[in-house]
Parts: structure tokens; sequence; C-alpha cells
């Protein structure tokens, strides 16, 4: 295989990010021509799970909607993976560099509500390209069929449709509680008219996601060949987190009670380590698998170029565009928690790197390694070190898989569950039983938070860099709370300021190419673009 690697030489070959956000493209890819669908409409159950498989490698593909590996490829166009670094780039804990290395810059500075630019098109395409993928599988599948592969097909395959309303329905409008009966996102029904087809409301969104997961766990095999495809845990675990999102907290708890069963968190000694990169760690329910064929295709556009300060040939070690934690919300981490050490501290030190080595350099020496060839420089304070490389320490194949479902999610969902249904005893009992036993021996609850503020500070730290970060605050309707006043965060000014849960600008806009091919689109049009410095007063009950 050939190994594309930066240079000091060929750095420029690192595209600018800053300018070419606006050069929106026409999506080409993914979709199923009405050729290729009639052509398995009769087709054996082993030629219609070759196509079925193409929706799982859809999810994680890199450059699949801009261009080629050669030509225009864009380092952040790589699915739903990209979906989750920009919403966790949008909160306020994961820190974007604010240089023109950064392809995330349009959601660390909430330009992405701009209709002509690439960030939310591709987090608006995506979805919708797989949601129109698994309808045409649907298509092929005979309603009254009794072939057990084919159901277990069609039930994987709405499994996915709910994952993709998922990811829209949080960034479109407001929480549940607030906005049920508000304009979300449209839904592509079997006889829908795709020029004429208006915003159902949250509510609306939300029953078809519950409708699609609750007939998936009814027919879904229990085994599967590996964690890229869908179970019943995983259907379970999708629909405990709609059920969190609609403040149905006793049905959030038992499927997530049932979606975690045959797993178990990673212990203290695993997660002192950089890890969060192999599909068969354990704690993993779901994940999506990189193959090295995908990684080697364009390797910028991957997890581990942006996630991994370990990663041999990637936008984060070699630009210094590496995520970084909020100090807010580092301080407030107990010394005596292993998580601490995922990031590395102002005195560029972290326990959880003393064994490691890239070349000459080992544990904190790492972090002010700088490589001839420019793959490597320096680390600023706060940098994570969380992701390690499944391919090794400076390794130049970007591998990574990437986990969407993990078990302690689903541990923490359950006690918000019992938290917000009345039952804060036993919340508190799932919550102390997990921090204690698998991050911090010696955790008790603090007095100083609401206990829904203590599960969702432990869910902004366990759950830091997957996805998560914005979808909580607007279902606990918080604010993005990124700075308190001057020196209390490491942000750069450009992208320091704080928006009230209530800022229409939370909402995301719908791509220009959406608006001009659906006429009954009408978009979100309240707030306006953030500025350095607004709303200092802002707090959250976490980080205060």
């Amino acid at each position: 295989m050939k190994i594309y690697k930066i240079s000091t030489m060929v750095l420029g070959g690192l595209m600018l990010a800053s300018c070419s956000d606006i050069d929106e493209q026409i999506y080409s890819g993914g979709a199923f021509s009405k050729e290729q669908s009639q052509d398995i409409v009769n087709a054996i159950p082993t030629r219609v799970e070759a196509t079925f498989n193409g929706l799982f490698t859809f999810m994680g593909n890199p450059a699949q909607n801009y261009g080629t590996r050669f030509s225009s490829a864009r380092a952040d166009d790589f699915g739903f993976i990209m979906m989750a670094l920009s919403q966790d780039f949008e909160g306020a804990d994961m820190i974007g560099a604010d240089n023109g290395y950064n392809w995330f810059s349009a959601a660390c500075e909430y330009s992405s509500r701009t209709p002509s630019y690439a960030n939310p098109y591709i987090r608006y395409v995506t979805p919708y390209t797989l949601i129109g993928m698994v309808k045409e599988i649907l298509a092929t599948i005979p309603e009254d069929t009794e072939d057990a592969s084919l159901i277990n097909m069609k039930a994987q395959a709405k499994t996915l449709r709910a994952y993709s309303y998922l990811s829209l329905a949080p960034y479109f409008q407001g929480s549940y509680e607030t906005s049920k009966d508000k304009p979300c996102v449209p839904v592509l029904s079997d006889s829908v008219d795709v020029i004429n087809n208006p915003r159902a409301t949250v509510e609306q969104v939300y029953n078809v996601i519950v409708e699609d997961l609750t007939w998936a766990i009814d027919h879904l095999d229990e085994t599967r060949s590996s964690k890229a495809y869908v179970n019943a845990n995983v259907a379970y675990g999708l629909r405990a987190r709609a059920y969190l999102a609609m403040g149905k907290g006793a049905e959030a708890a038992a499927d997530a009670e049932k979606a975690m069963q045959g797993y178990e968190p990673a212990s203290i000694a695993e997660v002192s380590v950089p890890t969060f990169c192999d599909m068969e760690e354990h704690n993993w329910i779901w994940a999506i698998d990189i193959t090295d064929d995908q990684a080697n295709y364009y390797g910028y556009a991957t997890a581990p170029s942006w996630l991994s300060a370990f990663c041999g040939d990637g936008y984060g070690a070699a630009c210094g565009t590496t995520a970084m934690i909020n100090k807010l919300l580092w301080d407030k981490i107990p010394a005596t928690d292993v998580r601490k050490g995922w990031w590395i501290d102002e005195n560029l030190h972290s326990p959880n790197w003393a064994d490691l080595t890239w070349g000459t350099a080992k544990g904190d020496e790492i972090a002010n390694l700088v490589l001839d060839d420019g793959s490597k420089v320096e680390l600023p304070p706060y940098t994570n070190i969380k992701f390690g490389m499944k391919s090794g320490v400076g390794s130049t194949l970007n591998n990574n898989d990437w986990p969407l479902m993990r078990v302690e999610e689903m541990i923490l969902i359950q006690a918000e569950g019992y938290a917000i249904s009345g039952n804060e005893a036993k919340a508190k009992e799932i919550l102390t039983n997990f921090v204690k036993t698998y991050r911090d021996p010696s955790y008790t609850i603090p007095s100083g938070r609401t206990l829904r503020d203590e599960i969702w500070f432990q869910r902004r730290v366990e759950l830091w860099g997957e996805g998560f970060a914005v979808s909580d605050a607007r279902r606990l309707n918080k604010p993005i709370v990124r700075f308190h006043g001057p020196n209390t965060t490491n942000y750069a000014d450009a992208f320091q300021f704080n928006i009230a849960a209530d800022d229409g600008w939370l909402n995301m806009r719908f791509p220009q190419s959406e608006m001009d091919n659906n006429r009954a689109i009408v978009d979100n049009e309240e707030g306006s673009l953030p500025v350095s410095g607004q709303n200092p007063n802002l707090r959250d009950g976490v980080t205060d």
C-alpha cells in the first residue's frame, strides 16, 4: 500500500480551509439509480445483501461528497464521523485551532448556519442519502417475505433510518420538551413528493424514529457478523436515546438496560492509556468500521487525522489542529479520575502516556516532539490524548474505527432516565457504581450540582469528542458556555463566546440546494452569528 506522508516540502498539500467552505457542490454519490434498484428487485438474498452492506460502508467513507482524493477532496468529508466532530466543535468542551488548516472552523465559529457552506451541506446530505438508500433497499424486499435473512436486513435498514433522523432532529429545532409542535426536518415517506415535502414537527420525526426502532427490535437477529452491523442491542440503545430526548425517562432507562446486556464498561486500566480506536474494544456496542482501503483512499478525511495526537499523517499532529478540551471543564475533573489524563495539562503532562514512545520521545516528551518530515509539531496544553491509533503511535494508516455507541453511554442514559422519572435513589446508585468502579475510586456525588447536572457532567467527560455535546445541551435546555470572562478558557478569541439556550442560531439552516429543490422548505431564520465575548455571564450548572 502506498502511504502519502506529509513533509515540510509539501505541507501546502494540506489545503487551507478558511475560504473553501463556500464552494458547495451537487452531491453525486451514494444513492441508487432506478435502474440499479429495479435490477435487484427480484434478486436472491445474497445479491441484496451485497447491496445492503454498502449502507454501512457509506457511513464513514472518506471523500464521498466532494471530488476525489486527487481533486477537490475535502478533509472534513467523512460522513457521520464528520458530523460527530462538527457537533462537538459547536459545543462548549471541544476546542479547534484558530488557524487556516482547521476545516472545522465553520463549526467552531458557528458560521455553519450559512446555507451555501459545505459543512452544513455534508451534515444534511449524509443522513438523507442514507435514508434514501434505506428506502431503496426496503423497496426491494417483499412485504410478505418469510426469508429470515431478508427480514433481518429490513430490520437493520430501519434501524439505520432511525439513526439518520436522530442525527438530524436535535439540530434543526429546540428540545422535544419546548418545541415538539414546531417544524423540524422533512420525513421521506414512501409516497413523498420530494419537491413539495414540508418539515415535519419534532414530535412527528420522533414518532417515525420510535416506530422504526420498535419494528426493528421485534425482528432483528441476536447475532451479527461484526459490530459494524446492527442487532437488538443497537436498536434498544437508539430507542433509549430517542426516549430520553422525548422526556420518557422510565422507557429510556429500560431500553438502555437492554442495550447494555452482554457488555461491560472499560476498566480504569484500559482507559488509562490512549484508546477508543478499535471496534473490538469490548465496551463498544456499535461502530463504524474503517478499512485499510478506506483509510488509504483519503486519510486526511478520517477521525485520527483530527482527533489523535499520535497520527503520523493528518491535520491534527502536523498542523496543530488536534482537538483540545476547554479548561473550564478540565478543571472540574477530580485528580483521582483516570479521565483527567485523557488530556495533557498546562505543563504538557499526563500519566496516561507515560509508557508511550514516538521515535526517541517518551511520555511527556511527545508533546514537544517536532519531526523533520513535518508530520508532528508541538502540542498545546489541554490537547486530547484520549484517542489512540489503531495501527500504533506515529502510524500513517488512519484506520481508526469510530464508536457509535458504547456501554458507558447506556449506563448514563439509565441514570438520567431514572432521575427524570422520579427515582433519584436508583439514579444515584447507578451513577456512583459506574464512576467509582470504572473511572474514579474516590468518587462521591458532589453536593454543588443538581443530580441531572452531575449526570451531564459525567457525559461531557466520558463522551467527549464522540458527538453528543450539542444534542445534550439542547435536550437539557442549557446554554453553550465556553468562557466565564477574561483568562478563564483556552478558546481562541474568535471562538470565545456563549450562546443562550433559546438562541435561534443554535438551529441549523437548510442547505441552499435543499431549498432550491424542495419548495415547501421554510428555513430557520432566528438568531445571528455569535461575536467574540458575547454573553460572558451565562452559566450552565456544570462549569460554574
